[in-house]
């Protein structure tokens, strides 16, 4: 069973920067891609970032320019450095991995969730 343990969240103020870490643990024999989402109260979760296998990096328009994502392959942990921060980035930030486990199965596991905000 794949598990997903992140840290980094807290309170910072607008301009701040934080980083968030995300490390995928169990069974696994690769994963294809992992991302960083995030749910606002009364909003939808949604896609911040997605670093793939290859290299390759998807954004929210949102985020870019912002937010870098980045990929530690060897110890299967994600990151995702967020500067500039500004209030409307306060959520809930999930981490999400896609995979194949040990025993050959496709998985897709999700996070317990950080919190983030941006306050003054």
């Amino acid at each position: 069973q794949v598990q997903l343990v992140e840290s980094g969240g807290g309170l910072v103020q607008p301009g701040g920067s934080l980083r968030l870490s995300c490390a995928a643990s169990g069974s696994i024999f690769s994963i294809n891609a992992m991302g960083w989402y995030r749910q606002a109260p009364g909003k939808e979760r949604e896609l911040v970032a997605a670093i793939f296998s290859g290299g390759s990096t998807n954004y929210a328009d949102s985020v870019k320019g912002r937010f870098t994502i980045s990929r530690d392959n060897a110890n299967n942990t994600v990151y995702l450095q967020m500067n500039c921060l500004k209030p409307e980035d306060t959520a809930v930030y999930y981490c999400n991995a896609d995979g194949i486990s040990g025993s050959r199965y496709r998985f897709g596991v999700w996070g317990q969730g950080t919190q983030v905000t941006v306050s003054s």
